[in-house]
């Protein structure tokens, strides 16, 4: 049996539309360069507001993993 070396990098992510946005886009983002991701979390969530106090942008921190190969 071989053993499983995993690595973890950490993305921040935006978008106007919400989180799950904010996730996916990042995740499809990261996809393009890394392969074998095998799962994220968020780490950090913040928002960005105009000045009615109205959210313009949701912001993510991910931590993602991956297999190295």
């Amino acid at each position: 049996m071989s053993a499983q070396v995993a690595k973890v990098i950490e993305l921040n992510c935006s978008s106007p539309k919400g989180i799950e946005d904010a996730v996916e886009k990042g995740l499809e983002k990261a996809a393009q360069s890394v392969k074998n991701i095998k799962g994220a979390w968020v780490n950090e969530i913040k928002v960005v507001t105009g000045p009615d106090g109205k959210v313009t942008e949701w912001r993510v921190n991910l931590k993602v993993t991956f297999v190295v190969d």
